[in-house]
């Protein structure tokens, strides 16, 4: 009997060690590139998100080691109920084990609610919202590139402190706008300016006449722009219509990309300052990495920051699994050994992902070239001021994300 117990237990052992075995030598890894692909984020996300995404797969050597790596792509259309539901099938009958990109912070707070549920891994770089490290944080998050905080703490404190101490907001009636609109008032306000007012507009608008009189007619020095992609470059052509610049109020664009200042024209949008974590004309590192994007994007586009932090965060994440010896499709797991790990790459550099999952990594502020200056067709920027990681983003001492209080 007791030979038949020992042998039962050594069996059992054996089983158990096999299954652990094969446990850390999985490497299957599924990535969902969820984004807005036809819509007013496509050329900011969108195909050229999934192409990084891809990219970052080819560039982490795992193939040549034996991994195989999928990447599937999915349009959310701007609305967190479908994004919610892509999200799901994904993780119930795609066996996707971690989604990125996903610009949009109402749909980007709906697919965080589902990816804590299936325990997988998600990696965003397009949503601007903070709650995403602060109130709504979950310990398989990460959020990579930028947010709202770092937004207002660089471009509006700067245009504060130049002067531009009366404030009216043209705001994007979902989760970002209020998010975007509510943290640059708290810094305006800190650094002794006022708000007279705001108004909010539907996402994807295009006649923005109304709302830019009200903005003029408040006599406000700066016309806050809270809105993004198609949204923000509308506002900024129809008051160059209206004449908002050239009878003196000034337009912050809280939030510009790349692909916005194509669209618009260096003419019109000459001058703006603006903030941004990644910029592909930054050093040899970011051009050799954005040429080789050119060639293969849409009209040969040089990356948007979000593109670039798809792929970073994609090849700290393949890091992270080369660590752990395999894929145990597990998220919070794999998020820990993230945070556990100082983040690097060729785009944002040296940095870290904080107990919150925000990764930090410098901010830039910068110009908008006049026509004269541009070298290029996507020679655009100038930059003014570089904002350290440790002040670019919101303070763990002021975070309300309840992973702190563990």
């Amino acid at each position: 009997m007791k030979n038949r117990i020992s042998a039962l237990l050594l069996g059992t052992a054996m089983t158990l060690a096999s299954a652990g075995l094969a446990l850390a030598q999985d490497k299957t890894v599924k990535i969902g590139a969820l984004s807005d692909q036809s819509g007013l984020y496509s050329d900011l996300g969108g195909p050229g998100s999934t192409l990084a995404a891809q990219m970052a797969v080819e560039d982490s050597g795992l193939l040549a080691k034996g991994w195989k790596i999928d990447v599937i792509s999915g349009d959310h259309q701007n609305k967190p109920d479908i994004g919610s539901t892509i999200a799901r099938q994904w993780f119930d009958v795609d066996k996707v084990d971690v989604i990125v990109d996903v610009p949009n912070s109402g749909v980007a707070l709906a697919v965080n609610n589902v990816i804590k549920e299936k325990n997988g891994v998600y990696i965003n770089s397009g949503a601007a919202t903070s709650d995403l490290t602060n109130a709504q944080c979950t310990p398989n998050t990460v959020h990579w590139t930028y947010d709202t905080y770092m937004l207002a703490h660089s471009t509006g404190q700067a245009l504060v402190k130049s002067g531009g101490d009366s404030w009216f907001f043209l705001t994007a009636d979902y989760a970002f706008g209020a998010a975007l609109e509510r943290d640059t008032t708290a810094v305006i306000t800190a650094n002794g300016g006022k708000v007279l007012g705001s108004v909010k507009h539907p996402l994807n608008t295009s006649d923005f006449s109304s709302f830019l009189l009200q903005a003029q007619s408040s006599k406000a020095k700066i016309i806050g722009l809270a809105n993004a992609g198609g949204d923000t470059t509308n506002s900024i052509k129809q008051a160059a219509e209206f004449g908002i610049v050239s009878g003196g109020q000034k337009l912050a664009a809280l939030l510009l990309f790349l692909t916005d200042v194509k669209a618009i024209g260096l003419d019109t949008a000459q001058g703006l300052n603006f903030t941004e974590t990644f910029y592909w004309d930054m050093n040899d590192k970011t051009r050799a990495f954005s040429k080789r994007f050119g060639e293969r994007s849409k009209n040969h586009a040089m990356p948007s920051m979000v593109q670039a932090g798809v792929y970073a965060g994609l090849r700290h994440y393949f890091k992270a699994l080369e660590a752990l010896g395999g894929n145990p499709h597990d998220g919070v797991k794999v998020v820990e050994k993230m945070k556990s790990m100082p983040t690097e790459d060729d785009l944002f550099g040296k940095g870290e992902i904080q107990p919150n999952g925000r990764a930090i990594h410098p901010a830039y502020l910068f110009e908008v070239k006049k026509p004269s200056e541009s070298k290029g067709p996507w020679d655009f920027y100038k930059l003014v001021a570089t904002v350290p990681a440790d002040q670019a983003f919101t303070p763990l001492s002021e975070s309300k994300c309840a992973l702190l209080k563990k």
